[in-house]
């Protein structure tokens, strides 16, 4: 169970990582517009990698549910900020889709589920990369 939640925490540093690289990138060989939607992306990447690495932590450090929803109203605090920071639909849509994967993951949580599975939530950010790939 460790060994997977190490994994996924591997997972969000490379997608981060990953972001990044294409933003310089993309600024050096591509325009104005791939070079904002870039740079939505790398927002998105650093805020999302800070609250879902915080949401495994919580997961792993605690059994206590109050703790998972305080990092489950974290994300959703950082989505919000997000959406605000960005007008590319792309990265909305990822966006988006990573709050309804937190949603079911708080679902999870308020029926009862001791070992919530947070692979849609990291799956969801690793989602970003296509989003950003020019």
């Amino acid at each position: 169970m460790a060994a997977s939640r190490h994994r996924s925490l591997r997972r969000t540093a490379t997608v981060a990582t990953a972001l990044a690289a294409v933003a310089l990138t993309a600024g050096l060989t591509t325009g104005c517009e791939a070079v904002d939607k870039a740079l939505d992306c790398v927002r998105t990447a650093d805020a999302i990698a800070d609250s879902v690495t915080e949401l495994q932590q919580a997961v792993e450090n605690t059994s206590d549910p109050t703790q998972w929803e305080e990092s489950l109203d974290s994300i959703d605090k950082n989505l919000d900020r997000i959406g605000d920071q960005t007008d590319n639909t792309d990265v909305n849509q990822a966006v988006d889709d990573l709050g309804k994967a937190v949603d079911n993951v708080r679902t999870s949580v308020e029926n009862g589920d001791e070992t919530p599975d947070l692979s849609p939530v990291t799956d969801a950010a690793g989602e970003l990369t296509k989003v950003c790939t020019p």
